[in-house]
């Protein structure tokens, strides 16, 4: 009788430990492709990078406990127009309660470009992005005297890239006041191809930034 009671007691411990567990908040990644693949079908080869491996970049993004979002645009999609899209679908998420450090946008070359929109109209620095191959010199954003980023950022270059600048030396950022921030520049000779291809070297770090606390 004494074991039974010892049983009863020790399952009851266990399971007050179960419920009272809270489930792991899941992640929430928007996925903004490059402008390539508005023009064209997912098969369809870019002349000098080849085929927008975007279903397997989205393998790759996607993780455990992870929710991804993306979609492909229409031909000559406005940016601003667009990133006010992505805007709602954030808002309604922090509406349900989902925290803004769960949610991070991702964006590659044109993408990268809407989601620097979506930082700017958000102006939330508890939102994540990372900007991929999206700073370029006297780019459109640089044009906008009253242009700013906001949330934690991480921005991904590529030193072959014709034309990038990092984007710490963009006025836009500068005028920002960004406090978490970090930027890299891979070398994989691959000029702007780089982010068509589902290359762990922006990924991993892609992955990293999404996860971290």
């Amino acid at each position: 009788m004494r074991v039974k009671n010892i049983f009863i007691t020790v399952f009851f411990f266990l399971s007050m430990i179960v419920l009272g567990q809270k489930p792991q908040q899941k992640q929430y990644i928007f996925f903004l492709h490059n402008k390539f693949l508005e023009d064209h079908s997912f098969g369809e080869k870019h002349p000098k990078y080849g085929v927008a491996e975007y279903e397997t970049i989205l393998n790759k993004l996607r993780a455990q406990n992870t929710v991804v979002i993306s979609e492909k645009r229409k031909s000559d999609t406005d940016p601003s127009v667009y990133a006010e899209k992505v805007k709602k679908q954030i808002d309604s998420l922090m509406k349900k309660g989902i925290p803004a450090g769960k949610i991070t946008v991702v964006g590659t070359s044109q993408g990268g470009y809407i989601a620097q929109y979506v930082s700017y109209y958000e102006k939330n620095p508890q939102l994540k992005f990372v900007f991929i191959g999206a700073s370029f010199k006297d780019d459109s954003l640089e044009k906008d005297k009253n242009f700013r980023l906001y949330g934690r950022i991480l921005s991904i270059t590529e030193k072959s890239d014709d034309g990038h600048v990092r984007l710490s030396q963009e006025q836009r950022f500068i005028r920002s006041g960004i406090k978490d921030f970090k930027e890299i520049e891979l070398n994989t000779g691959l000029n702007h191809g780089f982010l068509f291809k589902a290359l762990n070297d922006w990924i991993v770090p892609t992955k990293d930034w999404i996860s971290r606390k």
